[in-house]
Parts: structure tokens; C-alpha cells; sequence
């Protein structure tokens, strides 16, 4: 081979090197990348990234504001003891508590508030949580809640992390409000913890409305025996509901 057609050669695999070099970069500016070649966040198939607790808060009601009768408060230690009560079955824990220490969900951020009537001191309490999660997190939340509300209808045992334990002994699905992706809402009668013997009962209430890659849980809490019905949202007091969804959809 002479000195030309070594050159020749060269030159050909050089044109050829570059023409995949070239192709290779209008791939690159065609799949939805940033200038330096990263995916951008509107092209991960997990969406967008899960709300920050500054905006969750900015997302929540705020200390002192009104939802109907409820006013609501922050809680001075960052949420109930109840955050930390577990189930057996385990497959029941949505149900009492989606805390990421005792659920195995781990939220990206999460808010509390408190609502209560101030004109009953025996009345309802409503806890409310608004939590975010990376990808399919909140999805997960959501189907959890549906299997455990299936699974767990005959009733279970919450640990109260000391020598007493509750019986729930019936949970019921109610009707949820038309809010958000999807939502749930349950009804629980439970056996009051001061004994076995007592036949009084205790009702809680739990509504959970999912908005992308966050929940808004509502867990309204009876203080006596009083049954506050099913007549509003998931039993949980609808002005409550319709508050903080208010204020979270406009954020």
C-alpha cells in the first residue's frame, strides 16, 4: 500500500468517526436534555420533584386560622404521641400511622396541624397531615391504605407503645370526598382501653385525598363516646376538609 492510500484510509475513517460524533449529538439535543447534556426534570417519568416542607407549609392552614367551627393550631412538638402506635397485623399499620418510623413510608416532607371546635370540650379532634414523596410514593401510600382497609375490615390491635393495647373491632369504608387523584375514607370502632369488660366504644375517622405526590390525611378523633356519624366527608368534618384542600389546591 503506497503513502496516499494509507492517508486515504485515515482520511475515510476520520469523516466516518465524525459523522457518528455528529448523530450522536443531535440525539442528545432531541431527548429533552439541559446544556450540559443532563436529563431535565420534565423529562423523568417520575415527575415533577415532591413539594419541600417550606412549601407544605406555605400549603397548610395556618395557627389560628378558621375552617368552619374548627380553629386550627400547630402542634407545639411537631405532631400527637399516636404517630408512633403500630399494628399487628402489620398490614393494618396505614391505617393507625403513616409515620416513616413505624410505616416504612419515608416522605420527602412532611406538615402537621391540628383543628379543634374550642366550643366543646368533649368534641372532635382533627389531626391533619400533609406529606410529599419522591416518584411513586404517594401512589404507594394510597394502594396501601385500599389493602389494609380491605384486609384489616374485621378489626386488629394497635400497640400504644406502653402496656396497653387497642381492639379495633370493625373498619369501615365510607364515602370519600371528590377531591384529588384518588382518596379514601374510613371509619373505625374501637373497644375502650380502660378493659375487656367495658362494652363502651370509641370512634376515629380517617380521610386521606392524594394530589400527585402528595397526601392530605385527616384523622378526626371523638373525645367521650359520642359517634360524630357519616353524613359529612368520610366522616371526618367536612369544613376541615374542604379548608385545608382549599388552601392546598390554590398553592
Amino acid at each position: 500500500m503506497t503513502g496516499a492510500e494509507k492517508r486515504g484510509g485515515r482520511d475515510r475513517l476520520a469523516a466516518a468517526l465524525l459523522a457518528v460524533s455528529v448523530l450522536a449529538g443531535v440525539a442528545g439535543c432531541t431527548g429533552g436534555g439541559t446544556a450540559d447534556n443532563k436529563p431535565s426534570p420534565a423529562a423523568s417519568p417520575a415527575g415533577p420533584p415532591p413539594r419541600t416542607e417550606r412549601q407544605l407549609t406555605a400549603a397548610a392552614l395556618s395557627d389560628g386560622e378558621r375552617a368552619g367551627a374548627y380553629t386550627v393550631s400547630t402542634y407545639p412538638l411537631g405532631g400527637p404521641l399516636d404517630t408512633d402506635y403500630t399494628a399487628a397485623p402489620a398490614v393494618c399499620q396505614p391505617l393507625v400511622s403513616l409515620a416513616p418510623g413505624v410505616s416504612g413510608f419515608r416522605p420527602a416532607a412532611e406538615v402537621g396541624r391540628r383543628a379543634e371546635d374550642p366550643r366543646e370540650t368533649l368534641g372532635v379532634t382533627v389531626d391533619v397531615r400533609l406529606r410529599s414523596y419522591a416518584g411513586q410514593g404517594a401512589a404507594r401510600v394510597m394502594k396501601a391504605l385500599t389493602t389494609a382497609g380491605r384486609t384489616c375490615a374485621g378489626g386488629f390491635t394497635e400497640d400504644r407503645l406502653s402496656p396497653v393495647r387497642a381492639t379495633y373491632l370493625a373498619v369501615e369504608t365510607v364515602e370519600a370526598p371528590s377531591l384529588g387523584d384518588d382518596s379514601v375514607a374510613y371509619r373505625f370502632t374501637i373497644r375502650d382501653v380502660r378493659g375487656k369488660k367495658t362494652k363502651k366504644k370509641l370512634y376515629e375517622y380517617l380521610t386521606v385525598v392524594r394530589s400527585g405526590s402528595t397526601t392530605l390525611s385527616f384523622r378526626a378523633e371523638v373525645t367521650g363516646t359520642k359517634d360524630v356519624g357519616t353524613k359529612d366527608a368520610g366522616a371526618v368534618p367536612v369544613d376541615v376538609i374542604r379548608a385545608q384542600w382549599a388552601k392546598f389546591d390554590a398553592s
